[in-house]
């Protein structure tokens, strides 16, 4: 183990504004990583992904409390929400940034939300006919191209 430290002084606030007395950061980690220290505090300094990652999976899995008292339980939950969740995370990144899908804004990764909204949330018909059976979408329906392009990747093989 070996501690790395970074720290900072600011002679200058967020606004611009000089400071009389310099404002010093101080931080420091401790790490088994076999990498330079600039590596190790820009890996620490990322955690806030981390922690939004996290937060979106227990609150669009709807998971902040666990259903029960028993751990085998909570572990079967936990582990069919993983799937879910890279399920999900497949079609946002598969089926959502093309030039046909429905935009909302020019981000590029998509909430787990976002991608149920989009292609999952939306009216939808089943017709059973003889030997087939269909999927029928509105005709104004804005996540059909984006759920043709992830049924394609699927079932085909094809962009």
């Amino acid at each position: 183990m070996r501690r790395v430290i970074r720290i900072i002084e600011r002679t200058i606030d967020k606004h611009g504004q000089r400071l009389l007395v310099p404002e010093i950061d101080l931080e420091g980690w401790w790490t088994s990583l076999d990498v330079s220290e600039e590596d190790v505090i820009q890996l620490y300094a990322d955690h806030g992904a981390s922690e939004q990652f996290h937060s979106e999976f227990k609150t669009d899995r709807d998971i902040e409390r666990l259903p029960s008292g028993k751990l085998a339980t909570n572990a079967l939950v936990l582990g069919l929400s993983v799937l879910a969740y890279n399920i999900l995370r497949w079609i946002g990144q598969n089926g959502l940034p093309g030039s046909k899908s429905p935009k909302r804004s020019k981000a590029q990764r998509r909430r787990i939300r976002t991608v149920m909204q989009e292609p999952m949330y939306v009216a939808a018909r089943i017709i059973k006919t003889a030997r087939t059976i269909k999927i029928s979408f509105g005709r104004s329906c804005r996540a059909l191209q984006a759920f043709d392009a992830v049924y394609r990747k699927l079932a085909y093989g094809q962009a």
